[in-house]
């Protein structure tokens, strides 16, 4: 049983949580303009008979998925607290967030192992097209690693803000 809090804490907490949320999706949002912006440049310059151009399209195709997210984390924050706001729900939402962000990170390092894993089948003797595993290769390295640093981060201020609020103090 969790103890009574007030509604003005309780909203406070909420809001917090939004405000941490919506600047980890300008993050991303500002990462998928970046990489769709110059992996697209480059992509329209690569030749497909190169490494480079598996690399950029990969990174497009990646951050468009990757805005698709964005939008809908954005479309989904809440400027105001729910009135029907109660201790349960907050904590309830607050261990689902953190267990988004933590599961993620655990999915971040394997894109980044199977980049490795790409790369190295691509230097075995005899493969075929090993430019393309070795840019896509490449790509997840770049896309998992960055999304390994951002999933991490994102979490561990979702779980230092939690710890923050009074309702949780012994």
């Amino acid at each position: 049983m969790l103890p009574p809090a007030s509604a003005a804490a309780l909203a406070a907490q909420f809001m917090q949580r939004e405000h941490v949320l919506g600047q980890a999706l300008a993050v991303l949002a500002a990462w998928v303009l970046l990489n769709l912006i110059g992996g697209g440049y480059y992509l329209a310059q690569a030749d497909r008979r190169y490494e480079p151009f598996h690399f950029y399209s990969l990174n497009v195709l990646w951050n468009l998925v990757n805005a698709a997210l964005a939008a809908w984390g954005i479309l989904h924050l809440h400027f105001t607290p729910p009135t029907s706001l109660d201790a349960t729900e907050l904590l309830t939402t607050q261990r689902y967030y953190e267990n988004l962000f933590g599961g993620n990170a655990g999915l971040d390092v394997l894109y980044v192992l199977t980049g490795s894993y790409l790369r190295r089948r691509a230097a075995r003797p005899g493969i075929a097209r090993p430019e393309r595993l070795l840019g896509y290769g490449r790509a997840l390295w770049v896309q998992g690693g960055f999304l390994l640093l951002f999933d991490g981060i994102v979490w561990g201020l979702l779980h230092w803000l939690a710890g923050t609020w009074p309702l949780l103090q012994p």
